[in-house]
């Protein structure tokens, strides 16, 4: 291809190529399924450049490993602080556009998501084994948070305060942070980035993204879109890598004094360690990290409709979702009743490679590293002498559930597994494991119900199906968590809501809607003398003393 010799013959010449002046370059590869195999770059100032080292790492497909969607650049230390300076040189011009006009390009890219969604969902479901419709709704929701987020372009309000001085005004103002460094998993590679960086500019903030490694290709599509949306250079840059090598040279930089802020979705000792480092150098940092989500199924409840919330939520993208369903909690007196239809629909689960079967309810592990994980923590599960009534680790050809569809050996797939007669003292109920399984708790009456919902040291989702008005109010009232559902799942977020945790889900900061601004900006107090003096604030203050009447006021009653 005439653009892929382009860009071969820049960077041969150590100059990169602006991202809108090329394609795609594409390997030689015969992948199995005859798609391409991308050479694709980090985007720092808008240009193409590999690592500083040339060292690279492969993006593949976990429903068919033999499929290779691209090499990256294993970004280094150098490669990190050129994209931080770039987010710093850009951040003076973009910081001073207005922010309506920031809001267009938002807005840009919302509509160009739009005209790309159907090849970007295809691309996300090849490259970390979702559905296809569940890539469909994760991409709509960048695309929601993009139109959302446009029309605040004209709605970064502040404040006029009145004075208690004569001839004085006062006024608050949204500031942007500076430069910002986000970091997500790879099971949301649309929606979340965009969570963060959408709200991150709108603000007039830059950014220095870290792909997730799963996910590098989809990635460097978004980036180049948001480019075409008329994004200035320098405004976000892209960095591919490890957590451990170009994420860990991100937050190493906050001790350097190089970025103004971190924006964190992954692990709570990820994020406990992030927040460390930006607590004792005094960089603000938001912080959405794991879960383990109850849902509480009470007798007044519809229990057809709590079977399925609590099926979604479990087995939902293979379980692997922050805010799956991790202790799945049940009032004894309806407890078999659900069992009963819950396991049926276990057993019944489609599983397999959504982009060559359809109906099927998930697909593969995100990696092989995330199936080795998985696996471990399954052994809390045995080790603790929980009951299992479904599932058999990893999905072979020679052991596979009856809904499996495909070769098993050509992907990473697991079966669904739950666990009952599970306690609070056990580990398994305790710790989030990530991937598709459910602990099974017996509850004696809603307060114990609550007592569980609430045992686990995290505090991310959460869920009650009843239909008794006094027990959702006590639920939702006494739950210990950021996100609550009545009669849904623990699953979902729309664009315009806050999403995110309390206790080892998080700090407190919130993404999405208007609440996701805080996170992003600071507030700025301007005190605007018109008298020509100086008047000092609760000194030079006029005092309005009470004058007592003469009057018996006793008389009147």
């Amino acid at each position: 291809m005439r653009c892929a010799q382009f860009i071969s013959e820049v960077a041969s010449a150590n100059i990169m190529a602006h991202v809108l002046e090329t394609g795609f370059e594409i390997s030689q590869r015969d992948n199995p399924n005859g798609n391409p195999t991308v050479i694709g770059y980090n985007i720092i100032n808008g240009e193409l450049r590999s690592s500083s080292d040339g060292a690279t790492f492969e993006s593949r497909n976990p429903a068919w490993k033999d499929d290779c969607l691209g090499v990256f650049p294993l970004s280094t230390k150098q490669d990190v602080h050129d994209a931080l300076k770039s987010a710093r040189d850009a951040f003076s011009e973009w910081s001073r556009t207005p922010a309506p006009s920031r809001g267009q390009i938002i807005g840009n890219m919302g509509r160009l998501l739009m005209e790309h969604k159907d090849d970007i969902v295809r691309v996300e479901t090849r490259e970390i084994g979702k559905t296809l419709k569940e890539s469909a709704g994760e991409v709509q929701e960048a695309i929601d948070t993009c139109l959302f987020f446009q029309s605040e372009g004209r709605r970064l309000y502040g404040q006029t305060v009145n004075s208690e001085l004569p001839d004085k005004e006062l006024f608050t103002y949204r500031r942007p942070l500076g430069v910002c460094g986000i970091i997500n998993a790879s099971n949301f590679p649309a929606a979340v980035p965009f969570w963060k960086m959408i709200p991150a500019i709108m603000c007039g903030n830059t950014c220095v993204w870290k792909s997730p490694q799963d996910s590098p290709l989809l990635s460097f599509m978004l980036t180049r879109i948001m480019h075409e949306a008329g994004l200035p250079n320098g405004v976000i840059n892209l960095i591919h890598g490890k957590g451990s090598g170009a994420g860990q040279f991100l937050v190493d930089s906050a001790e350097e004094g190089m970025l103004n802020k971190i924006s964190f979705t992954g692990s709570t000792p990820v994020g406990k360690m992030i927040g460390e480092v930006c607590g004792r150098n005094l960089v603000s940092c938001s912080l959405e990290l794991g879960g383990k989500n109850p849902l509480v199924v009470m007798p007044s409840a519809n229990i057809d409709n709590a079977v399925e919330g609590a099926y979604w939520a479990a087995f939902g993208t293979a379980g692997q979702r922050c805010t799956s369903l991790g202790n799945l909690i049940i009032h004894e007196d309806v407890y078999d009743e659900f069992m009963a239809k819950f396991m049926a629909k276990v057993e019944e689960t489609r599983i397999g490679d959504s982009l060559r079967n359809e109906g099927v309810l998930y697909g593969p592990m995100l990696s092989e590293k995330y199936a080795d994980d998985f696996l471990r923590d399954l052994g809390m599960c045995e080790s603790d002498g929980a009951t299992k009534l479904w599932g058999e680790g990893l999905i072979t050809n020679e052991n596979k559930p009856t809904n499996f569809l495909g070769d098993a050996s050509e992907g990473v797939y697991m079966w669904p597994h739950v666990y009952a007669d599970v306690t609070e003292g056990m580990q398994c109920f305790q710790e989030e494991i990530f991937g598709p399984v459910v602990t099974v708790v017996k509850a004696k009456d809603f307060e114990n119900a609550l007592h569980l919902a609430n045992a686990s040291p995290y505090g991310l989702s959460s869920a009650c199906y009843t239909n008794d008005r006094l027990e959702a109010y006590r639920f939702k009232t006494g739950i210990k968590a950021g996100m609550t559902g009545i009669n849904n799942s623990t699953t979902g977020a729309e664009a315009h809501l806050p999403f995110g945790g309390v206790k080892d889900s998080g700090n407190g900061t919130r993404e999405s809607g208007i609440w996701v601004l805080e996170a992003y900006s600071y507030w700025h107090a301007v005190n605007d003398e018109l008298s020509g003096k100086l008047q000092l604030a609760q000194m030079d203050v006029d005092e309005i003393h009470i004058e007592e009447a003469d009057a018996d006021y006793s008389s009147l009653a």
